[in-house]
């Protein structure tokens, strides 16, 4: 449908594609355009890839928050 947002690429993709766009960067040869479109979409990969960062993080603190009160738990135990 026109008007939607293209599906957001999972980490790995994202990292994938970032990886071959700084590759394609780094070996040069490119237009002046061309470089500026490929610099854009690893803008947006890197973003892509922070976000799920992000998440992970946000997701890491969660559980570390519920081991902390779970009085069952050792504490010299990591999980």
């Amino acid at each position: 449908m026109a008007g939607e947002e293209e599906k957001a690429p999972s980490y790995e993709q994202a990292r994938e594609e970032l990886t071959e766009v700084v590759r394609r960067l780094e070996a040069g040869g490119l237009t002046l355009e061309q470089s500026i479109e490929l610099w854009e979409r690893g803008e947006k990969l890197a973003a892509v890839c922070e976000e799920w960062l992000q998440g992970a993080r946000v997701k890491l603190a969660a559980a570390m928050a519920r081991r902390s009160q779970d009085p069952m738990k050792d504490d010299d135990t990591p999980f």
